[in-house]
């Protein structure tokens, strides 16, 4: 039990080894530290990335997921989504800002993903509006943009370490998105479907580490929901212009349980053991699941 003088809103290991197994934290004053929790006294990077509070966080490089260097990024209410190194002192190595005379939105979630190489990554971030925003951190761009109506809560890749395969949105009023990632319009971008899971909020999606199309949501009414996607027949078609398009595929429910009366915030998968699970509620219980009958999916 390590206690610190600022409340930490988020934290992941994904920027470090196995062996090393340091957390980065990001707190409710816009500082991110990464601490070695052999000597947790002082963090061994600790750098006030932004101005506000700092509401996501994801990692990626270390655990052995993912190619390239090791790097943190993280969302803020201050509207910008900073990537940083934790090699590199003071200064982020890319930071994603509203342009001039945009107005800020609230980042609500960050993650990585495309990481298959030394020189491929992208950032994902979705905001309280709706929006949803694809940086390409190749050519330092905005590779796509979209709306989904509704305050974007968690987002994630199917896996971080493939080239772009599949993206989860799940947002403020019980909905989620599967992307297929695979095949970009110029015009209408990714192909997707949308399922309403439950009336509350969809707080966090997990993608099963064994079973890259088993995701699980965790809700604001206490529950978790286990999805399969199913490949369409042919993933992508040529429209009236010839240009490739993607094509979604389905969603199909294959469990729920209510394990709380409050909100189930926060959800990991084991990447050892297959089926076993972790959540955390606002009810301050901490609960480690398994799933059975996974492999006869």
């Amino acid at each position: 039990k390590i206690e610190k003088p600022k409340p930490i809103k988020c934290g992941t290991f994904g920027a470090t080894s196995l062996q090393q197994r340091y957390l980065a934290t990001g707190d409710f004053d816009g500082n991110l530290n990464i601490w070695n929790l052999e000597a947790p006294e002082i963090p061994v990077y600790s750098v006030k990335g932004h101005k506000e509070i700092i509401n996501s966080i994801d990692g990626v490089g270390g655990l052995g997921i993912g190619e390239g260097a090791p790097e943190i990024v993280t969302g803020s209410r201050d509207g910008t989504v900073k990537v940083w190194d934790p090699r590199q002192n003071d200064t982020p190595v890319a930071n994603m800002e509203p342009v001039q005379g945009e107005s800020k939105r609230d980042c609500w979630t960050v993650a990585f993903g495309n990481a298959y190489n030394q020189e491929e990554r992208v950032v994902c971030a979705g905001y309280d509006n709706g929006d949803i925003k694809l940086f390409d951190l190749k050519t330092m761009s905005l590779r796509w943009e979209t709306n989904i109506k509704n305050g974007v809560c968690s987002v994630e890749f199917d896996r971080k370490d493939i080239n772009m395969n599949k993206l989860v949105a799940t947002s403020l009023e019980g909905k989620f998105h599967v992307f297929d990632m695979r095949t970009q319009h110029p015009t209408k971008g990714f192909a997707s479907v949308s399922e309403k899971a439950q009336k509350s909020t969809i707080w966090q999606v997990r993608h099963l580490p064994q079973n890259r199309d088993i995701f699980m949501t965790s809700g604001g009414s206490g529950s978790l929901h286990l999805w399969k996607y199913e490949y369409p027949a042919q993933r992508s078609k040529k429209d009236s212009e010839g240009s490739e398009m993607g094509v979604a595929g389905s969603v199909s429910l294959l469990q729920n349980v209510t394990l709380s009366t409050q909100p189930i915030s926060s959800l990991d998968w084991s990447p050892d053991k297959k089926g076993l699970c972790v959540c955390g509620a606002f009810d301050q219980t901490v609960r480690v699941l398994i799933v059975t009958k996974l492999n006869k999916i």
